[in-house]
């Protein structure tokens, strides 16, 4: 009915481009199945990203369970930086050179997602952001695109099945549908305020027919105190001066006595506009911009055959771990084997000599999950701790 592949598809290998499969037709007919190892890298970010948020390893590691087959990766949630490998894949190459694919189409996405919705929570500073891109993309993957953007630093999620794969309560406040149905805003908040749990809040979105600042004054005035927050969802061919718009609002509401109504912004924002609303805006919206994240441009490529170091051209060969010192936070990449002889100028940070922490972790282990994996809470709030130290350039 609907042109995407299940997960059985998936599991069997049958996401993958035809190269691979023709590969390894070659080297089955020909005896030749040799134990390599292979690194997930980028070399570079899109749109000028100076780091970025790892996604998709949940995935990916169900995609790669129950092969013979180890993976050492970072944490979900972890933030890189170009050149670092995030994943190693270690095995049998004939047991998992078809999964090349769909290995990288889910680390990619996820983590440009992530990253995306990261950097909108950087900007936003403790202002919330939400996901509200869904409908942006093809529904079958929207549960994969919300839990991203959640474990990147979104603070909720709109989708009633992705909120339900995360563990939380879905998110949303009115469709202008429901105002032109309802024929005025003004008795659409009224129905609302009826007929939904209290325990909802309440978020009038004011713009369907008003003016932005007397739609908001008309929303206070229905609901009084029961208002949590108006909504503005203005289009780009009404906005003109939006800040000024914000501004607005802002005072007629503080005005009359609202000023614990908060103001939520929705509709074509980046981190760009939001760093330049905060100074009216409670809460954002994200829509494209998180959902159409560009992806991160990972490539997966072979560093050991049988043991021995070697790669093809442009890329380093040999197995190699990535550093972090907790102390300053300067990072770097070292050869395995150096690390594992206990050399301590491998093992020291260069900036402060305290001993640095190795951020590559061995999650599947003869194609078994080792550890129990984190929550998406818990990988969310891994992420949030990361993002205080870290700004937009």
């Amino acid at each position: 009915m609907f042109h995407i592949a299940n997960e059985n598809e998936i599991k069997k290998g049958e996401i993958t481009d035809v190269y691979f499969r023709r590969g390894v037709e070659i080297l089955k007919k020909k005896g030749v199945d040799k134990w390599v190892k292979g690194e997930v890298r980028a070399s570079v970010f899109p749109e000028g990203w100076s780091w970025a948020v790892l996604g998709g390893v949940e995935e990916a590691l169900n995609l790669l369970k129950d092969l013979s087959v180890n993976v050492v990766t970072m944490p979900e949630g972890t933030v890189f930086y170009p050149e670092e490998p995030v994943m190693v894949l270690e095995g049998k190459y004939l047991e998992f050179a078809v999964f090349e694919t769909a290995l990288l189409g889910m680390l990619c996405q996820a983590s440009g997602i992530s990253t995306k919705a990261a950097r909108c929570a950087v900007a936003a500073g403790n202002r919330q952001v939400y996901s509200f891109g869904a409908r942006r993309m093809h529904p079958a993957i929207a549960p994969m695109i919300e839990r991203a953007a959640f474990i990147g630093g979104c603070e909720g999620v709109a989708v009633v099945k992705s909120a339900e794969l995360i563990g939380e309560f879905p998110i949303g406040t009115m469709a202008h549908a429901l105002i032109i149905t309802m024929g005025s805003a003004s008795a659409a908040y009224k129905a609302f305020d009826e007929i939904i749990d209290p325990a909802i809040k309440r978020v009038a979105l004011v713009d369907t027919f008003d003016d932005e600042k007397f739609g908001a004054l008309e929303a206070a005035e229905t609901l009084k105190d029961r208002l949590f927050a108006v909504r503005l969802d203005t289009p780009s061919s009404r906005r003109g001066n939006f800040l000024k718009i914000l501004q607005e609002v802002r005072w007629e509401l503080d005005l009359r006595g609202f000023d614990f109504v908060k103001i939520f912004v929705s509709g074509g924002l980046d981190e760009e506009q939001i760093a330049e609303y905060n100074r009216f805006a409670d809460a954002y919206g994200v829509g494209t911009a998180i959902s159409n994240a560009p992806v991160i441009d990972f490539s997966f490529d072979l560093i050991e055959i049988e043991g021995k170091p070697v790669a093809k051209r442009g890329k380093m060969s040999g197995s190699k771990q990535v550093l972090k010192c907790e102390n300053c936070g300067r990072r770097k990449i070292v050869p395995l084997e150096k690390l594992k002889a206990g050399d301590p100028q491998f093992e020291r940070c260069d900036n402060c000599g305290q001993k640095m922490r190795p951020l590559l972790e061995m999650l599947l282990e003869r194609g078994k999950i080792v550890p129990k994996l984190p929550t998406a809470q818990n990988i969310r709030s891994y992420v949030i701790n990361q993002l205080e130290n870290l700004s937009l350039d």
